[in-house]
């Protein structure tokens, strides 16, 4: 059953008037079908909520409040809905290129809109209905995070591989007409939408701001995991080069006309590129971080800003353990620690993806079983700090379901998250370490092993 209640909060107007197990209907009249409705509808300071009881019985419940105060429920799924999968079969979904053996969870496509407003993902459009679109606008839900890809409706839907994906245009500017702010990512392939149909795509993008607030061009990541699937190629250094001078050309003429510059490159076609990234100020509001534009930037400087007021370091020896890609800029930040703390006792390690291929450089797809392999017999000190987007939050394990606590115990030395925060990251290195996440309870618990390639089934 949707929309079940799993805890009150003490503090909550429906303590003691709702239990575990209700299941909620309706708020003011209004059906509630998931969590956009919830959060909308239970704003106002008077509200009659309809309830459905664990024996099947109707309750209603008269609530007064203040205006946007929480009602105090948790539900037992955070959507109060099942998530909705993907009926796309893009040419360069990651999803697609992951080896069998993993957890089911690896191999679900999300393509949720109710995600993207919660939690910042990105959407294709195809996968709405009528009625969600129309709930969209109703409900004034801003911003939406949209992966547009392309803005040519006939190699859009050959590169999503939906009848509906010509359709993203016609659906945007209805957005656009109601006043819904949208972010968008070019997940760009060279030789399907790079050169003329990036300019395309990015010359039409702009026509609907400002209701398009912001675009990231990001280079397509590709794992030697690609059997059966579409004939792709990463980007070279040349082609990376040629990518960011026609992005960048493109936000200059758009800086002078509207005084943002709109569409950025992320920094891994920078690295790719060999090319010094822009400096901070470049990335203006830093919209798009969660492509990876202009992180290390932000990093940086928060690392350098936290370096000002840091005390004397613990003199406790560490290591930083990061991806092929970040691990220069890791190197350039110790380094700056070192200068102003000679004492400080650290040092730099990149591992090589071997799980999916060494052209995948980020830390958040380091696997447990390539950093164990590759870090065990290194001097790695007393504590090894790790970017915690190698992590399941909840879980507290890499992708390959390598546990925290296994790789740890594995290298002998405590494995400590650190977000993706400059200011964290430097007082990790001087000894005010985050908290080591345990897992869930209820998580599952398999032994170690680096790499289990069983087939996994279908369906």
């Amino acid at each position: 059953m949707k929309n079940v209640v799993k805890s009150i909060d003490e503090s909550s107007p429906l303590h003691g008037r709702v239990k575990p197990g209700d299941a909620l209907l309706s708020i003011n009249g209004n059906v509630i079908a998931d969590v956009l409705d919830y959060k909308y509808y239970a704003y106002d300071r008077r509200l009659l909520l309809q309830f459905r009881t664990q024996t099947g019985k109707l309750r209603l419940v008269k609530v007064r409040k203040d205006d946007g105060g929480d009602l105090g429920l948790e539900f037992e799924t955070y959507l109060m809905d099942r998530p909705r999968s993907c009926a796309n079969n893009c040419v360069f979904c990651f999803i697609d290129q992951n080896p069998a053996g993993m957890r089911p969870s690896i191999y679900f496509k999300d393509d949720d809109a109710r995600l993207s407003f919660l939690m910042g993902c990105y959407i294709t459009l195809t996968n709405l209905t009528a009625r969600e679109v129309q709930r969209i606008i109703d409900l004034h839900i801003s911003p939406v995070n949209i992966s547009v890809h392309t803005t040519n409706p006939a190699l859009r839907e050959k590169m999503l591989c939906s009848r509906r994906a010509g359709e993203v245009m016609d659906t945007m500017r209805r957005f656009a007409d109601a006043g819904i702010e949208m972010n968008c990512q070019i997940v760009c392939c060279p030789g399907w939408n790079d050169g003329a149909e990036l300019e395309r795509t990015m010359r039409e993008l702009y026509a609907l701001h400002p209701a398009v607030n912001s675009v990231s061009v990001v280079p397509v990541g590709l794992t030697k995991h690609r059997d059966g699937l579409a004939e792709l190629h990463a980007f070279t250094p040349e082609s990376a080069a040629e990518t960011i001078d026609a992005v960048t050309q493109f936000g200059n003429n758009c800086l002078a006309e509207c005084g943002t510059r709109f569409v950025f490159c992320s920094d891994e076609f920078y690295l790719r590129a060999g090319r010094e990234l822009p400096p901070d100020d470049f990335y203006e509001a830093h919209t798009q971080l969660e492509n990876g534009v202009g992180m290390l930037r932000l990093i940086e400087r928060e690392f350098l800003l936290a370096l000002q007021c840091s005390d004397a370091p613990d003199g406790v020896p560490f290591s930083v353990v990061t991806g092929v890609a970040a691990a220069p800029a890791m190197e350039r930040l110790l380094s700056a620690a070192k200068a102003a703390f000679p004492a400080l006792n650290g040092r730099v390690y990149a591992v090589t993806n071997n799980f999916y291929g060494e052209s995948v450089t980020v830390s958040g797809l380091i696997t447990g079983g390539d950093l164990i392999a590759q870090m065990r017999g290194r001097e790695l000190g007393e504590r090894v700090l790790i970017s915690a987007d190698m992590l399941r939050r909840e879980e507290a394990d890499f992708l390959d379901g390598v546990t925290l606590a296994e790789a740890a115990k594995e290298l002998g030395v405590p494995l400590y998250p650190v977000a993706a925060d400059g200011g964290v990251l430097c007082d990790a290195m001087f000894g005010i370490l985050p908290e080591i996440p345990a897992p869930r309870a209820d998580a599952e618990v398999t032994e170690y092993c680096p790499y289990n390639q069983s087939k996994r089934k279908d369906g």
